[in-house]
């Protein structure tokens, strides 16, 4: 058995385990990722704060997309800021008052990258059963839910 395979365990398996596998999982998933977003000429910054406004709906007030922005990339407002104005003068963002939405080259960028990762990640999926990558995906949204509030709450304690 390789180091990324996952050893049989009981019903639940170990936290350390669980740890291990979403980590080994998270980082040769980056990896993939990193190769798409060279050949699409975009930085990892750049397409998370893209998908950040696509989980938002495809547009926000924004100062609701500066929040989610720096929540969820771990930096500043005024970083967040930054972010969303370079995005915006590179022809990504546009701004209707006081909403950001996607522009035309924006949402083109954002589907040219998920075709390319789909390509990439589709053979990497077929042979899994749909059912147990449900579970997977659910599992894995709840636990980013409970590790987000343990941070909202924290960060909450610490103000």
């Amino acid at each position: 058995m390789t180091e990324t395979q996952a050893t049989p365990s009981a019903s639940k398996p170990p936290l350390a385990e669980i740890g291990q596998v979403v980590g080994q999982a998270e980082a040769v998933l980056s990896k993939l990722l990193a190769r798409v977003l060279a050949e699409a000429g975009t930085s990892r910054q750049d397409y998370l704060a893209l998908q950040r406004l696509a989980a938002l709906g495809g547009s926000a007030p924004r100062e609701d997309y500066l929040a989610d922005l720096s929540g969820w990339l771990d930096i500043d407002l005024w970083a967040a800021g930054e972010l969303a104005d370079r995005l915006s003068g590179s022809g990504l963002l546009a701004h209707d008052g006081p909403i950001v939405r996607f522009a035309p080259a924006g949402a083109r960028l954002r589907e040219r990258i998920a075709s390319a990762a789909g390509v990439a990640s589709r053979p990497l999926v077929a042979p899994i059963d749909p059912a147990d990558l449900e579970v997977t995906i659910r599992t894995l949204r709840d636990l980013t839910a409970r590790a987000g509030a343990v941070l909202r709450a924290e960060a909450g304690a610490v103000a």
